[in-house]
């Protein structure tokens, strides 16, 4: 998860895509209109484990919106371990 928050603050999209599940990921990812990513609060993990296949990890990501005003991004997302790597899968809204 904070690697590919990392990754959105630097605008990445290689990273990201390689880190994102292949049942969900999308073809190509344009983050040209990213906003600037400020910080990242983990709110709960469930799962995940050193032995688990997968687990969900609950964010708030704050960032920066043209004019200044602070946003906040709160998610839950999905996340499965294949050969020892991890991959993003999908993610719900919070609030």
């Amino acid at each position: 998860m904070r690697s590919r928050f990392a990754a959105f603050k630097r605008s990445d999209a290689a990273w990201l895509l390689r880190t994102w599940h292949p049942s969900t990921r999308p073809d190509g990812l344009d983050l040209g209109d990213n906003p600037r990513w400020r910080g990242l609060q983990i709110v709960d993990v469930a799962g995940g484990g050193a032995d688990a296949d997968s687990g969900v990890v609950e964010f708030r990501a704050t960032y920066l919106q043209d004019g200044g005003e602070l946003g906040i991004l709160h998610e839950r997302s999905r996340f499965v371990r294949e050969d020892g790597r991890w991959y993003y899968v999908d993610g719900d809204l919070v609030g």
